[in-house]
C-alpha cells in the first residue's frame, strides 16, 4: 500500500483515534468527562445531580472501581469525581489527576447532594445525559456513540452546541468501513513503521505498565497471577497472564492509564500484551513487533465495527481472535495463517456474554486469548473450521460480517436480560 494512498492515510489516522490513553474503566470515565463538562459549564458547584444513562452505561459502570476516588464504584461515584476533580480538557483522562482533598470532597459530595440515576432508551446504545444544577440555573450535557462524542451542551434554556445524532453512526471519526483483512495485511506489511511508532509506542509503553502492576499487586480475583501459578510461566500463559493482569489491575482501581482499543482498556490490553509477549519470547526485533501491533489492533478495530462499541457481545473475543492474528504473523505465518487463526478463534468464544466492566473480564480476556493462540496451532496442524460450522461462513470477511450481525443484533435481548438482572439484583 503506497504512502500516497489514501487509504494507507485512513489507516494511519484509524490508529491515531482508535489507540488513545483512558485511565479507569472507558464508560465510568466517560461518565466523569460528561459531568466536569457540565459543571464546567454550570460555573458552579451543583446542588442537584439528574443522570440519564442507557443500559449498556449502567452495565459497565455498576460494578467497577473509579481510581482515584478511594474504591468508590457506580455512577453516582464517577459523576462526583467529574464534578469534583474533572479536566475537561484531558478527556478521558479527565481524572488522572485527583488530590486527597478532593477525594475527600467526593465522599462529601456524594452524601450531601442528590443525585438521581434513571435508565433512558432513546434508540442508541451509547448514551449519557448529565443534568446539573444550582438554585434556578442548570447545565445540560450529552455524550452519544462514542466515549468523547458530546453532542449537546445546554445552559438555561440556551444550546451552546447541538449536534443531531443520526443512530448509532460515528460522526467525526474516519470512515471504519474502509478496514477489511486484505488491505489490513497489505498495510501493516508496506507501513513506514516510522508512520506508527508514536501512536503504537505508546501502547507498549503504558499497557506494558499495567500488566506489571497486575501480577505484583492484588487487583479482583488476581487471574494473571493464578495463571502463572497453576500453568507455569511459558510463553501461552505469559501471553494470557498478562493481558489478565492489566484487567486485573484496571477493573479494579489501578490509577495507571492504558491505551485502548474500538473505546476500550480491556480490548487495547488483549491485541497487545500477548503480541508483546510472543514478540519478545522470539527476539522478532522491533520493526516485525510494531508490524504485528498494527495488524491486531486493526484487525480488533475491523471486527468491532460491525458490533459497535457496546453490546453483549465481550469485547475481549474480539480482541482475543486479533492477538491471535498478530501471534499468527510473528510466528512466521502468512495472510492465509492470519485470517484462518481469526476464523478459528471467532468460532470457538463467540457468544461470551458481556455483563459489564468488572473482575471476571480478566478471565475471559485468558479465555479469548486461549482462543486466539488455539486457532493459530489448528491451522498450523491441517485443521480448521468451515463454512456451515454454526456462524463459520464461507471467507474471512463474511465471517466476521457474521460476527457483527450476532453480536449488534442478534444479542439485542440478550443484552437487555443482562441490563435488568443487573439493575434489579
Amino acid at each position: 500500500m503506497e504512502k500516497t494512498n489514501e487509504k494507507y492515510k485512513a489507516y494511519i489516522q484509524i490508529l491515531k483515534e482508535e489507540l488513545v490513553p483512558a485511565m479507569g474503566c472507558t464508560e465510568p470515565i466517560a461518565l466523569a468527562y460528561a459531568a466536569a463538562k457540565a459543571r464546567e459549564v454550570l460555573g458552579c458547584l451543583p446542588d442537584a445531580v439528574e443522570i440519564g444513562a442507557s443500559g449498556s452505561i449502567i452495565k459497565n459502570v455498576k460494578s467497577v472501581i473509579v481510581p482515584n476516588t478511594n474504591h468508590l464504584k457506580g455512577i453516582p461515584a464517577a459523576a462526583a469525581a467529574g464534578i469534583i476533580a474533572g479536566k475537561v480538557e484531558k478527556e478521558l483522562e479527565v481524572i488522572a489527576e485527583v488530590s486527597e482533598e478532593e477525594t475527600v470532597r467526593m465522599a462529601e459530595f456524594l452524601k450531601t447532594v442528590p443525585i438521581s440515576v434513571e435508565h433512558i432508551d432513546q434508540g442508541v446504545t451509547f448514551d449519557i445525559i448529565v443534568v446539573v444544577k444550582k438554585g434556578d440555573s442548570y447545565a445540560k450535557v450529552r455524550i452519544a456513540n462514542y466515549h468523547t462524542n458530546i453532542v449537546l451542551v445546554e445552559k438555561d434554556e440556551e444550546k451552546l452546541l447541538d449536534i443531531p445524532v443520526e443512530g448509532e453512526t460515528e460522526e467525526g471519526l474516519t470512515d471504519r468501513s474502509l478496514l477489511n483483512m486484505e488491505d489490513i495485511w497489505d498495510f501493516i506489511n508496506s507501513v513506514d513503521v516510522a508512520d506508527i511508532r508514536e501512536v503504537i509506542g505508546r501502547q507498549v509503553e503504558y499497557n506494558t505498565a499495567i500488566a506489571d502492576e497486575g501480577l505484583k499487586g492484588d487487583y479482583g480475583a488476581n487471574i494473571g497471577s493464578v495463571l502463572l501459578e497453576t500453568y507455569g510461566d511459558d510463553v501461552r500463559t505469559r501471553a494470557k497472564a498478562r493481558a489478565a493482569a492489566g484487567s486485573d489491575a484496571r477493573m479494579n482501581g489501578c490509577e495507571l492509564p492504558v491505551i485502548i482499543n474500538a473505546g476500550s482498556g480491556n480490548q487495547g490490553m488483549t491485541c497487545s500484551l500477548p503480541v508483546l509477549e510472543y514478540a519478545r519470547e522470539f527476539q522478532c526485533g522491533e520493526e516485525k513487533m510494531y508490524r504485528a501491533l498494527a495488524l491486531s489492533n486493526l484487525t480488533a478495530i475491523h471486527q468491532k465495527t460491525g458490533i459497535g462499541r457496546l453490546s453483549a457481545y465481550c469485547g475481549a473475543v474480539s480482541a482475543g481472535a486479533a492477538a491471535g492474528a498478530g501471534i499468527a504473523y510473528l510466528c512466521g505465518g502468512g495472510y492465509e495463517e492470519v485470517i484462518h487463526t481469526v476464523v478459528n478463534a471467532l468460532a470457538i468464544v463467540s457468544g461470551m456474554v458481556c455483563d459489564g466492566a468488572k473482575a471476571s473480564c480478566a478471565a475471559k480476556i485468558a479465555a479469548s486469548v486461549d482462543a486466539g493462540i488455539l486457532g493459530y496451532n489448528m491451522f498450523l496442524r491441517g485443521q480448521q473450521f468451515y463454512a456451515g460450522d454454526g456462524i463459520v461462513t464461507k471467507g474471512v470477511e463474511a465471517t466476521i460480517s457474521n460476527i457483527g450481525r450476532l453480536g449488534k443484533d442478534g444479542m439485542k435481548e440478550t443484552n437487555e436480560e443482562i441490563i435488568k438482572m443487573m439493575i434489579n439484583d
